[in-house]
């Protein structure tokens, strides 16, 4: 099986995803508990928004037909009160921001835009009709759709949602990965390790990321180099939705994984990415177990988490659609690769977003610099150089 360009592995993963998904489950949570989730169901607006013309400015009501000219303030309206009279010509009604445009008046000018002698206020200028007013219904009518299933939940739809009342919000249910760690030379935290060995950062850091994005993390035990322990942990996460295997799948002599899996009966989706770091990335399906085999040097396993699992991750938790943050900034340095492969290196990205630089990096076991780094420059497979000045994609981190 040939390894497919970056485009077409993340075409294939959306596609099977989507293919085998089938009806997402869903559960009902305390609206202060749905931000970063998924909403299972469409909100409708329970009724204008606004459901009454209101004021945009402090200032005062009238009818714009009486401008220019003095006119003679009858009333005073706060937000949360409602005008018991009628503006009639000649007459304005000092207003509140927010507060319900009184009967008559079609139009809102600035306290600032006014000079006020006692009752009087002289208005100086026209005033067009309709300025200042939020119109009735003017930001949703009544039954509009206004959040749509499959959208995550970020502070401002949990400001509608509060808005339309809902104190429980149906929710899709979090996805549960499954991370299995490969790999003699892994040793867990609070072990010193040997000069050969390393500690099981890829566990704690794919368990950080799949929180991340909203799911559910189980990190299961490091498996050692050898058929028969590894298969016994892939079984265990065979009630998951996703696993994520860290490590294992290259060409090495004790490269297990895919032999384990293929002899388990998998599906495989595609057995490598044309890309750097990243290329013996693995993606299949073992009866209904979507999983993923990340190389396992840990800047290949989060930027291919980022890249694939991520995609996965999201539509199993029931969205529509996904995509990659992607931003085109322009290089602080020079930058260059060997064409042939999609290159992703770590990069610092100004605060402003308007530049981005490389980090100086030793490759994709170099976590020093990923944590010097908020961002991966995207090369493409086909251009092998960029100046200072040229446009280039990045991957915020």
């Amino acid at each position: 099986m040939s390894a497919l360009p970056f485009e077409q592995a993340r075409g294939c993963v959306v596609e099977q995803v989507l293919a085998g998904r089938g009806e997402v489950p869903s559960e009902e949570v305390p609206l202060e508990a749905a931000c970063g989730r998924v909403l299972a169901e469409p909100a409708y607006a329970d009724r204008d928004y606004p459901p009454v013309a209101r004021s945009l400015r402090d200032g005062f009501a009238l009818r714009s037909i009486d401008t220019p000219g003095k006119l003679r303030v009858v009333g005073e309206v706060r937000a949360g009160e409602v005008f018991q009279g009628v503006v009639r010509p000649g007459e304005a009604v000092e207003i509140m921001t927010g507060a319900p445009v009184p009967a008559g008046a079609d139009a809102v000018i600035m306290i600032e835009r006014v000079r006020r002698e006692g009752q009087i206020v002289a208005v100086e200028e026209p005033v067009p009709p309709g300025q200042w007013i939020n119109a009735r219904a003017s930001e949703a009518a009544r039954g509009e759709l206004l959040l749509e299933a499959g959208r995550r939940i970020g502070y401002a739809e949990v400001a509608m949602l509060a808005t339309l009342g809902r104190a429980r919000v149906l929710v899709y249910r979090r996805p549960r990965v499954a991370v299995l760690p490969t790999g003699d030379e892994i040793v867990e935290l609070d072990q010193q390790p040997l000069d050969h060995q390393i500690r099981n950062s890829n566990a704690y850091s794919l368990g950080a990321q799949i929180r991340r994005a909203g799911g559910l993390a189980e990190l299961l035990p490091v498996a050692p180099d050898e058929i028969e322990p590894m298969r016994a942990l892939i079984s265990r996460a065979r009630e998951a939705d996703l696993l994520l295997i860290s490590g294992g799948v290259s060409a090495g002599k004790y490269d297990l994984v895919e032999r384990v899996l293929a002899a388990l009966g998998a599906q495989f989706y595609f057995r490598g990415v044309l890309m750097q770091p990243g290329y013996p990335l693995v993606f299949g399906r073992l009866d209904k177990l979507l999983f993923f085999g990340l190389p396992g040097n840990p800047v290949c396993t989060m930027l291919s988490f980022e890249l694939f699992a991520r995609a996965a991750m999201e539509l199993l938790e029931g969205r529509k659609e996904v995509g990659l943050p992607l931003l085109w900034t322009r290089l602080a340095a020079p930058f260059r690769h060997k064409p042939g492969l999609t290159r992703f290196a770590p990069a610092r990205l100004s605060l402003d977003g308007t530049s981005v630089v490389p980090v100086r990096w030793r490759g994709s076991s170099d976590i020093v610099a990923l944590t010097r780094s908020n961002a991966f420059i995207m090369a493409e497979a086909d251009r092998e150089s960029w100046e200072p000045g040229d446009w280039i994609r990045v991957l915020q981190r």
